[in-house]
């Protein structure tokens, strides 16, 4: 098993959080782990990405050229890693930021998932990246939530423990978002 995971998206969506607790749940569930960030030195409103490879064998190089799944959280970073699709990649895209031109890539699994509208709902726009996770480890299949929550737990600790509850919640509401809109495209996947 091998999974080539892009994540991109403005400084300040949580793409370092999540791509850090993506290499840390799947390590701790035995598996071999490559993990590279990068961001601009604007921090905030600049780009940030993860690049993560997860295997159950060794990984020789931490180099995506065409990756398994692509979570892209606005335009700029869609535009930049959309050559990074082939035919067998998962798109998960926030459909709130990101907008496909009609007609796009008929031969991807496309997620859209509107991940800012959702944590907008919930009262905290930060948490996109989280209802992300949640829909992405759901439809992948990838680890029991319950291993990510339990590394959020303890990624967030001291004055940020108090954001656990909200995060928790957008990761629940990703994963019943896909499990609500993407029946179908679930059970030809499995």
């Amino acid at each position: 098993m091998i999974e080539k995971v892009v994540l991109a998206g403005y400084g300040g969506q949580g793409m370092m959080l999540f791509g850090k607790l993506l290499a840390q749940t799947v390590m701790m569930d035995g598996k071999h782990v490559s993990f590279f960030p990068s961001y601009g030195t604007e921090v905030r409103g600049g780009s940030a990405f993860y690049h993560v490879i997860i295997s159950t064998e060794e990984i020789y190089s931490p180099v995506i050229e065409t990756a398994d799944s692509l979570i892209m959280m606005n335009d700029p970073s869609f535009e930049k890693f959309k050559n990074c699709l082939d035919g067998n990649t998962s798109l998960f895209y926030n459909s709130s930021l990101v907008h496909l031109p009609d007609g796009f890539r008929t031969d991807i699994n496309a997620y859209d998932i509107p991940a800012t509208e959702i944590a907008n709902e919930l009262g905290n726009v930060v948490a996109s990246n989280m209802v992300m996770m949640g829909a992405y480890n759901y439809a992948k299949d990838l680890i029991p939530s319950s291993q990510f929550l339990y590394c959020l737990r303890t990624s967030l600790k001291g004055k940020k423990a108090s954001l656990f509850e909200i995060n928790k919640l957008a990761m629940e509401r990703g994963e019943q978002f896909v499990r609500e809109n993407f029946k179908e495209k679930l059970a030809c996947n499995q």
